[in-house]
């Protein structure tokens, strides 16, 4: 049991070598890219939201 759970942890450490990590400048573009899609499409579903609501409110309502 325990020399299976050793070897599991050995060929993982061995895999987490292998790993192409992003340095820090990739890291930082790829977090505001995502954040910018998340909050444009934030806007944009907020704005759709509130356009049908006052259609609703104002033609059904």
């Amino acid at each position: 049991m325990f020399d299976k759970i050793t070897t599991f942890l050995k060929e993982v450490q061995l895999e987490i070598k292998k790993v192409n990590w992003p340095d820090r400048h990739q890291t930082v573009k790829y977090t505001l890219i995502v954040l910018g899609i998340s909050v444009t499409v934030a806007l944009f579903l907020g704005s759709l939201d509130f356009l049908f609501t006052t259609l609703l409110e104002k033609f059904i309502l």
